[in-house]
């Protein structure tokens, strides 16, 4: 699979994260900040086992970072600027998926590609 293939599927997982925590202000999270603390996460999408302290790390800070709606809805919006057009597979997808649990962040809801940015809060 390509490594943009790969980075979609990622994406997808930040999208969810970026819902949990409440609050209102200007959104401070840059595209930028949102793919560099995923990329160790991209050896564990591709092949699976256990995902790389890095990733765990960038998963949590993102978690963390995401503190307000506009915040939470920029990583989506750029998650899935980011995906755009790229194939991933449900193998990947699955993986993707599961990162949160597998790194300790609870999320009280599916990750899933079609999520309405306008939606989180």
């Amino acid at each position: 699979m390509a490594f943009s293939g790969v980075l979609k599927v990622i994406c997808l997982v930040v999208l969810s994260m970026a819902a949990l925590s409440f609050g209102d202000a200007k959104a401070a999270i840059t595209c930028g900040q949102v793919v560099n603390k995923l990329m160790p996460c991209v050896a564990y999408v591709q092949n699976g086992g256990t995902p790389a302290v890095g990733c765990c790390s960038g998963i949590k800070t993102l978690y963390g970072m995401a503190q307000t709606t506009p915040d939470r809805q920029s990583v989506c919006n750029c998650l899935k600027q980011a995906v755009v057009g790229i194939p991933y597979t449900g193998a990947n997808a699955g993986l993707a998926a599961g990162l949160p649990g597998k790194c300790g962040v609870n999320l009280p809801y599916k990750i899933n590609p079609s999520t309405d940015c306008k939606s989180i809060k």
